[in-house]
């Protein structure tokens, strides 16, 4: 199965060109796939669907959440398809298999107080201080993910029509507008960003870090874990929280569901829907405090 394996993975980054983050996933779904067959003595070519719900079932055992499981079929079900195109196998054991029921997490955002607090933080004319200030009003002003605001280049900007060039999923390219205060933000932040690493610039990327190369999502986590703490929101905020906030005030202040599915970048309505459950809770929460038979 390594082969088999090999081969997959290179067309999922050569043919389909899916994100690194994505491939990073399939090699890790399909190689615990493979020690399980190892485990239990069954060959790749023998699999049935009897044995792929065993590895479902020993992961689950293993502590492994739904959406994990559900990720894992998908994988499977995609390096099947694969090994019937490629005539290595004749049919795929995993189209049976049905996706575990997935729990609908209610999306954590913060207010729109909240927001203007963490936006105020990073006051300061340093280089680093402008360079958190620029991201925090960016992933607030467009709803773009991590991974695509650290994969941003200084090009990318057109500050005239204030729009930003975002290259999303399976590399797939949009364009999002933002606010006059990202774009202030973005302005201060260019004036100093060959200061961020002492003027050693070695990258076009927007966002550098202190030896002047492509700043990490890793690092965004951590930058905005800091600002968190600084603040009285007791609940666990990520970077991707900020996107959740995007969203949720623009469908709040009236915003079409389909204008948001467009600027979050989701190819499907069903995903961008999670936010009309927030908007139901507060449209319940003014008719208890307003309606005077509620």
């Amino acid at each position: 199965m390594d082969e088999q394996l090999r081969r997959f993975l290179d067309h999922l980054k050569h043919e389909r060109n899916l994100s690194p983050h994505t491939i990073a996933s399939y090699r890790r779904d399909l190689s615990q796939l493979r020690d399980y067959f190892k485990q239990v003595g069954i060959p790749l070519k023998k699999a049935d669907n009897i044995a792929l719900r065993g590895f479902i079932a020993s992961r689950y055992t293993m502590g492994d959440k739904k959406s994990t499981l559900a990720r894992k079929l998908a994988a499977i079900r995609s390096f099947y398809q694969f090994c019937i195109k490629m005539k290595w196998l004749a049919d795929n054991p995993a189209k049976v298999l049905s996706t575990p029921k997935q729990d609908k997490p209610v999306p954590t955002f913060l207010s729109e107080e909240e927001m203007s607090f963490l936006l105020d933080l990073p006051k300061s004319s340093q280089p680093l201080a402008l360079r958190d200030q620029a991201i925090l009003e960016l992933l607030y002003a467009t709803g773009i993910r991590v991974s695509e605001l650290v994969g941003m280049d200084c090009s990318d900007i057109n500050f005239p029509e204030r729009i930003i060039r975002v290259k999303g999923k399976g590399r797939k390219e949009r364009l999002v507008p933002f606010g006059a205060a990202a774009g202030n933000s973005l302005r201060d932040y260019l004036k100093k960003r060959t200061s961020v690493n002492k003027g050693k610039v070695e990258s076009e990327a927007l966002f550098l870090n202190r030896t002047g190369t492509r700043l990490t999502s890793r690092s965004v986590q951590r930058m905005v874990d800091k600002y968190i703490r600084k603040t009285a929101v007791a609940r666990k905020i990520s970077p991707h929280s900020l996107r959740h906030s995007f969203a949720t005030h623009l469908l709040s202040r009236g915003a079409d569901l389909r204008v948001i599915q467009e600027l979050l970048g989701h190819e499907s309505l069903a995903t961008t829907q999670k936010y009309t459950h927030l908007d139901i809770k507060r449209l319940l929460d003014v008719y208890r405090k307003s309606h005077p038979r509620s």
